[in-house]
């Protein structure tokens, strides 16, 4: 098998990932699918380790279940007290930051990676995804490349993220749109 590589009919043509890169995928997989994989439910630590020796920015406070795929773990950063639940996918083709105090919900899908299907060899894109602090992804819920999610937003379960969503707001549907404001108990907006 051929490393992935642009086009080469263009001009320019450069390749998606380095020698390096492609290594580290390699090496990340087999990690991924061994170690990271069936560690105990209760070792957050042990995952965010593992996580931080591939390059990725994650805080120790952070909890991911070991059933969690990500791709591109480099590309990755969390903040403090995060959890992502079961099941869900970190596609980081481009970078994924997810801030303090969000909640990956169980087979939530962020995907920071599409192709251009403006040309004729369908290029791939690397678009960078951005999760604000006190976030919440439901179960299911999917956002995609180059969204922007403020702070406190709660995207309901099942629904799909294509643009950016307005902090402190209750995000639904395909595609999500704002149906309410968020305010927490004893909280206001953005306090």
């Amino acid at each position: 098998m051929t490393a992935p590589t642009e086009p080469t009919d263009t001009p320019n043509a450069t390749r998606l990932w380095t020698t390096r890169e492609l290594a580290g995928r390699a090496l990340w997989y087999a990690v991924e699918g061994t170690v990271f994989r069936h560690s105990p439910r209760t070792l957050y630590g042990f995952r965010t380790w593992l996580l931080r020796r591939f390059g990725a920015d994650v805080h120790p406070t952070a909890r991911l279940r070991p059933t969690v795929t990500i791709e591109v773990p480099w590309h990755l950063s969390i903040g403090e007290h995060t959890m992502v639940g079961d099941h869900a996918i970190l596609y980081c083709l481009g970078r994924v930051r997810i801030g303090a105090r969000c909640t990956v919900s169980q087979y939530a899908h962020l995907c920071a990676g599409t192709h251009d299907h403006t040309q004729p060899a369908f290029p791939l894109i690397k678009a960078d995804i951005t999760l604000g602090d006190d976030v919440w992804i439901a179960a299911d819920a999917y956002v995609g490349p180059n969204v922007s999610v403020g702070d406190g937003v709660v995207l309901g379960a099942r629904s799909s993220a294509f643009g950016d969503l307005p902090p402190w707001t209750i995000c639904v549907g395909l595609p999500a749109r704002p149906v309410k404001p968020r305010v927490l108990q004893g909280r206001s907006p953005g306090a």
